[in-house]
């Protein structure tokens, strides 16, 4: 009795496994359609390369981080310049500075990264 629950469970196992796998090539196909259908001619079709959607993504992150950087540069200038000679203010505003800086840097670097394993992988 035992031996027969066993095999009914790993044949029902097998039936449900197969199903499952018929499924989800009927439901990649149709997907695939799916994004076909929808698929305009201004759409990029290269993930990677000069237009492709990383490079672009990356380019809008790289604009976004620069300008906060920049902005932050300009908060600790201003921090810096009113601190009165109070050196917990003045240590605040360079600290300020530092980290906008380091983020900068960060922010580029990762950008070389990016642009240089893309570079290597694309070829």
């Amino acid at each position: 009795m035992k031996n027969i629950a066993k095999t009914a469970s790993q044949i029902f196992t097998g039936a449900a496994t197969l199903c499952t796998l018929c499924a989800g090539k009927v439901m990649a196909i149709s997907v695939r359609d799916g994004i076909n259908a929808v698929k305009t001619e201004e759409m990029p079709t290269d993930l990677t390369g000069a237009n492709g959607v990383f490079s672009t993504v990356t380019h809008y992150i790289l604009f976004f981080v620069g300008a906060i950087s920049v902005i932050m540069l300009i908060i600790g200038g201003l921090r810096y310049a009113l601190s009165a000679g109070d050196s917990k203010k003045v240590t605040d505003a360079k600290n300020t500075i530092l980290y906008a800086l380091i983020g900068l840097a960060i922010a580029i670097l990762s950008y070389a990264i990016v642009d240089f394993v893309f570079g290597i992988v694309s070829k």
